[in-house]
């Protein structure tokens, strides 16, 4: 349910679950963890997008309920660290709504373009639900002492509000979204340039990701300990449909 293609001589990760929004089962955070990997290891870049109306719609709540959370939360983690490991450029191309586990993923990437479509969505607060990815340490970098409200209002925001933020870097046309996205990428790795050493040096620190990573799991087991967790994913999963 992801698709690998190169432009170019970047890597273009497409997220292809558009009937589900490309929500994101464990197998799929599995692989996008490993695709990242690999084609970090041998392209000038990598840029993830998705297909349809959404980047991803978060974690499959369906598929999660009565998993172990903190097996899931470490999934997303790895994620995460899979990019702020990879030794080039890491673009996202959001396409449209970008919720939860996907949103938070994002954080940790060297740049997020979007469209007038795009949106972040951090729902897990009134699902019972506690945030992964690092997004404890990586938010705040981003939005400051925002990242609070943003968590505890689980509201949505739309793109020019997100480039405001700094959640977005750029809003481009949709059909010029993922050209954009390269083109970041070949800016950054034109010959001559000390990209590497610089990702090396400005991302965010690992060791402070990984002290997150810590805390987060420890969150999840919290909630999943507590029943919050799946109250909130039950009644998700049986939320009437419109």
């Amino acid at each position: 349910m992801i698709d690998v293609t190169e432009r170019d001589g970047v890597a273009v990760i497409t997220l292809a679950r558009p009937g589900k929004l490309n929500a994101l089962t464990t197998a799929m955070r599995v692989d996008l963890a490993a695709a990242v990997r690999e084609q970090g290891a041998r392209a000038r870049g990598v840029v993830v997008t998705g297909t349809g109306r959404a980047f991803s719609a978060g974690e499959d709540i369906g598929q999660a309920l009565g998993l172990s959370l903190v097996e899931e939360v470490e999934t997303f983690h790895d994620m995460t660290r899979a990019v702020l490991e990879t030794p080039v450029p890491v673009v996202a191309a959001l396409n449209g709504l970008t919720v939860g586990g996907a949103a938070e993923w994002t954080l940790g990437f060297d740049a997020r373009i979007g469209t007038p479509a795009t949106e972040f969505f951090l729902p897990e607060n009134h699902l019972g639900l506690s945030i992964s990815n690092a997004s404890s340490y990586l938010l705040p970098r981003l939005v400051g002492a925002k990242a609070l409200r943003l968590v505890l209002d689980s509201a949505r925001m739309g793109a020019d509000d997100a480039l405001a933020l700094g959640l977005l870097d750029e809003i481009v046309a949709p059909e010029e979204l993922l050209a954009a996205a390269i083109a970041r990428v070949h800016r950054w790795s034109a010959p001559g340039t000390a990209t590497a050493v610089h990702l090396a040096l400005l991302r965010p620190s690992l060791a402070e990701v990984e002290r997150a990573f810590a805390a987060e799991t420890e969150a999840a087991g919290r909630v999943e300990a507590s029943g919050l967790a799946k109250a909130g994913m039950t009644a998700f999963v049986n939320r009437p449909r419109q």
